[in-house]
């Protein structure tokens, strides 16, 4: 059995959506689902008010009542728990090393900034080697069956990110969808005076370069259907738009000079 999916819990909505997905992923991988609680770190003063058993004692029925529900629904699953010593940052840091993936609950906000994961998140995302996937808690279907959709950057393509978009594609029966979005600079905009609309200009080469990109990963997942796309404009425009039946949305991150992961969110 490989490694097991590591899921960050803080007892939120965001949290246990989090867990529910990476259950159904442990499934696809065959592996298990590793529920953690990083300990917030605590003042001696407020220590003195509140004894730290009585956050242990909710974290531990916390996991074991997120851990039960993932095993009534999931009968056969193997899911573990664990209370970690240290502080958030560096105990989900440490707890990730050891697993296959880190997932994380995401509160969206309701502009095109995102998801808010807080500086905590915010930090243990950035800095932990292996992907992390954000998991937005939002009703009706999940669409796991959707496409997975892959912000590309032609400039400086990381294997990492268009290899984990196929594999996660041919492991649920799903297609590829690569979005490329050049933002122009301001003097730059359609006009009369543009002749010809320097878009369509530079559309044609941008799409030879996705297709380079693309082409070691169709030879390796022939069953995976895929297809590129160059948009004009705000990448997280165009992000959020192909987002919108996606099962997962991934893009690259840094954790260091020269150093891209690819870091997933469900919708």
């Amino acid at each position: 059995m490989t490694r097991s999916i590591v899921v960050g819990l803080d007892g939120t909505v965001q949290a246990k959506a989090a867990a529910d997905w990476a259950a159904e992923e442990a499934l696809l991988r065959r592996t298990g689902v590793h529920l953690v609680y990083a300990r917030e770190p605590v003042s001696e003063v407020v220590l003195s008010f509140m004894p730290r058993g009585d956050e242990d004692a909710w974290a531990e029925e916390m996991m074991a009542r997120t851990a039960a529900g993932l095993l009534e629904r999931r009968p056969g699953l193997s899911v573990t728990t664990r209370l970690l010593p240290a502080g958030p940052v560096p105990g989900l840091v440490a707890a990730a090393g050891e697993g296959e993936l880190l997932v994380l609950g995401s509160r969206a906000l309701g502009s095109v900034a995102g998801h808010l994961l807080g500086s905590v998140g915010l930090t243990v995302a950035g800095t932990v080697e292996r992907p992390v996937v954000l998991v937005r808690a939002v009703g009706g279907a999940t669409g796991s069956r959707g496409p997975v959709v892959v912000g590309a950057d032609v400039r400086q393509p990381v294997d990492a990110v268009p290899g984990f978009a196929f594999e996660e594609a041919a492991r649920r029966d799903s297609r590829v969808h690569v979005v490329y979005a050049e933002q122009l600079p301001l003097f730059a905009g359609p006009g009369p005076a543009m002749v010809p609309d320097i878009r369509l200009a530079m559309a044609p080469e941008i799409e030879r370069s996705l297709g380079d990109v693309l082409e070691p990963w169709r030879a390796k997942y022939p069953d995976v259907e895929a297809s590129a796309r160059v948009v004009v404009g705000s990448a997280g425009l165009a992000l959020v738009e192909a987002a919108g039946d996606a099962a997962l949305v991934v893009v690259g991150r840094r954790t260091g000079p020269g150093r891209p992961r690819p870091r997933w969110r469900r919708r």
